[in-house]
């Protein structure tokens, strides 16, 4: 069984996919070539954004908005203490401080109550704060509302981190529209993903495209031997931008299949578990199905029980960021993100992926509803 089935997306696609890759090869414009504008077309036009900047990854998507903004040393970014490490280590590389905001236990994304401690943390460690980073975690989006009021309230800049988000939506709303700006991730595992690595950024905002633009090729001007900021070598190329054309054709009908197969394990897991929240009009794109078990002992208990039965499982996140070795000269303490630090104890994530049979479900919540 697969955790997910990249094999079986890709025989759906397979043919019109080497017709794509043929053309290339033709053409031979394998950096910036024509496909990778009209992916951004499409993405833009899918997410109702006025731009789309395609990049070389996720954790650029992030950091090109932060040096667009200019944001350094000095400035504090707020942001989730339980995600994958690019969300905060971009924030470290533009050398600000990461600030941490503890999350909901229902969803694991950003409480917007605790932002104020947020705030009034940085600002008495003498830092600026100047932007948000929430992140749309395994597919289910922010509070994006609320975030909003309090971004606006704090005058901070807002970057959504939707690289688990993108084709999640709340209402008519999809992700990619939310924030100044929205940063994707297109790694092979991502509901939209290439097979390499790519990124893609969005907004509306006229002068900032342009900025993120030049920043993404070496901080470029006029022409390519013009360098009028410090940037960086972030495009997306050309095969990936086909590989991801064709992909999209079918990502709406994906996203649909993901959520069938999330409302089926919904339905059948038994209350020995949590299963995954998802508030009122929100629609999750699935990028993981996590599991809530009792404590550290019990999660170690499902899994092994997965494993003799090679049903692959893992866990998105064993630690916190801010008890990352890496972040240790923040000073951040055990118990200072209660919630972050409970769900990083007992999560779990099964098999998630649009292809999956109900056979296989059954033999997964089987296991998942036999006592400990």
């Amino acid at each position: 069984m697969q955790f997910i089935d990249l094999k079986k997306q890709q025989s759906l696609i397979r043919e019109n996919l080497e017709k794509r890759l043929r053309i290339i090869f033709d053409h031979g414009k394998y950096i910036m070539g024509p496909e990778v504008l009209e992916l951004e077309k499409i993405l833009a036009d899918y997410v109702s954004a006025k731009y789309c900047i395609t990049c070389s990854s996720g954790t650029d998507a992030l950091l090109i908005p932060l040096l667009s903004k200019n944001i350094g040393p000095g400035d504090a970014v707020l942001t989730s203490p339980f995600s994958y490490i690019a969300t905060a280590e971009v924030i470290a590389l533009v050398g600000a401080t990461p600030i941490f905001v503890d999350i909901y236990e229902s969803t694991y994304n950003i409480d917007p109550q605790k932002i104020d401690k947020a705030i009034n943390f940085a600002i008495s460690r003498d830092l600026n704060p100047k932007a948000i980073i929430p992140v749309d975690l395994f597919g289910l989006p922010a509070r994006h509302r609320l975030i909003r009021e309090k971004a606006d309230e704090y005058g901070l800049f807002f970057i959504d981190d939707a690289a688990q988000g993108f084709g999640g939506q709340i209402g008519s709303k999809l992700v990619g529209s939310f924030g100044d700006v929205s940063a994707t991730s297109f790694f092979p595992a991502k509901p939209l993903g290439c097979y390499g690595d790519g990124g893609a950024i969005f907004t509306d905002n006229d002068e900032l495209a342009e900025i993120m633009r030049s920043v993404r090729i070496h901080g470029g001007g006029v022409n390519k031997y013009q360098n009028i900021r410090v940037g960086l070598n972030g495009r997306l190329d050309t095969i990936q931008a086909a590989i991801l054309l064709e992909k999209f054709t079918i990502f709406k009908d994906e996203v649909i299949a993901r959520n069938k197969v999330a409302d089926y394990y919904r339905s059948k897991i038994n209350q020995h578990l949590i299963i995954p929240f998802t508030p009122k009009n929100y629609t999750s794109s699935w990028a993981q199905f996590s599991l809530l078990a009792k404590s550290n002992k019990e999660r170690n208990l499902y899994m092994g029980r997965l494993k003799k039965e090679n049903i692959p499982s893992m866990i998105y996140y064993p630690t916190p960021l801010h008890m990352q070795p890496v972040f240790q000269h923040l000073k951040y303490c055990q118990g200072d993100f209660p919630v972050a630090e409970k769900i990083s104890n007992s999560i779990f994530s099964i098999p998630m992926h649009p292809y999956l049979k109900k056979e296989e479900q059954d033999n997964i919540i089987n296991v998942l509803n036999s006592k400990i």
